[in-house]
């Protein structure tokens, strides 16, 4: 019978000491080291410089210009109106994500894939193509153009154009959050409140929303913020008008076009402080969610 011959170079010799194994998730020293230096100097080149850089040209000329750039009217308007449209928007998303998210992680109903993909749309759909949509259909050529003149509706190159484009820019986050802790929580504490007698609103109220709260809050920050710096949809539906229709992003590009880049940079700074509020948020309640996670393996241990 024939067998397979090993070298005995390979062969274990005996009393020889064991060798120890390295940790699959383990590496040495010197690469570990040169990992951390990678991305610590990554994100200094394309991270901390050019925000770092942003603040330095906002003070360039003196903390008077830099006032005088974020109170003049026309800045204090886009400010209100990048407000404004977060203040909309975020609330609308909010309903409609925890509305998508229950029906799609807690029943079963034909077209249930079907919305998924549309939730999605907004990832694959170019944010000016959003734009393009909205001008097509509410613009003075478009389907409802003329109905709406008929009545003296404005939707493109007003307000409720910005919001619009606001709104389907940015409402697959809360949803998106959502969708994944429901499936995995399953639907057995929502089942046992039926049986309880619990009615719909009381088993949302009282089984499901606390179970989802730091997701939700985690979705909303991150729509906020994408709805405060939103460029491409809302600059194909405003118009540019100055005072009127430009957020914030759209009136920093006004003042870098026309040369005022001390007067951007301040205002550019406020969208920067708006991100860093936002990280901290974000930071605050991932570590919040952990502790919680944290909590929860303990009890169950």
């Amino acid at each position: 019978m024939n067998t397979l011959a090993v070298p005995a170079a390979k062969l274990p010799q005996a009393g020889a000491a064991p060798r120890a194994l390295r940790p699959a998730t383990g590496e040495a020293p010197w690469v570990r080291a040169a990992l951390i230096v990678t991305a610590l100097v990554f994100l200094t080149l394309f991270l901390f410089v050019p925000l770092a850089a942003v603040f330095v040209e906002a003070f360039k000329k003196g903390w008077d210009v830099y006032w005088a750039a974020i109170t003049e009217p026309d800045a204090r308007s886009a400010i209100a109106l990048t407000l404004l449209a977060a203040g909309i928007s975020v609330p609308l998303n909010l309903v409609f994500g925890i509305s998508a998210a229950w029906a799609i992680a807690k029943f079963d109903f034909r077209g249930k894939n079907l919305l998924l993909t549309l939730i999605d749309l907004p990832f694959s759909v170019s944010p000016v193509i959003a734009g393009l949509i909205y001008v097509l259909v509410f613009g003075l050529q478009g389907w409802l153009g003329p109905w709406l003149q008929t009545h003296d509706l404005k939707v493109i190159f007003a307000v409720p154009g910005i919001v619009l484009a606001t709104v389907f820019i940015t409402f697959p986050f809360v949803a998106r959050e959502l969708i994944p802790l429901m499936q995995a929580q399953g639907q057995e504490q929502e089942e046992a409140a039926r049986v309880l007698g619990a009615t719909g609103w009381q088993m949302f109220r009282r089984v499901t929303l606390p179970n989802v709260k730091w997701a939700l809050l985690y979705g909303v920050i991150l729509c906020n913020a994408r709805a405060m710096g939103e460029f491409g949809a809302v600059s194909v539906v405003s118009g540019h008008i100055r005072g009127q229709t430009n957020t914030m992003p759209l009136h920093i590009e006004i003042l870098y076009n026309e040369y005022q880049f001390a007067a951007a940079f301040a205002v550019a700074s406020l969208l920067a402080l708006l991100a860093l509020v936002t990280l901290g948020l974000k930071y605050l309640v991932e570590q919040r969610v952990k502790h919680q996670r944290r909590g929860a393996g303990d009890r169950a241990e």
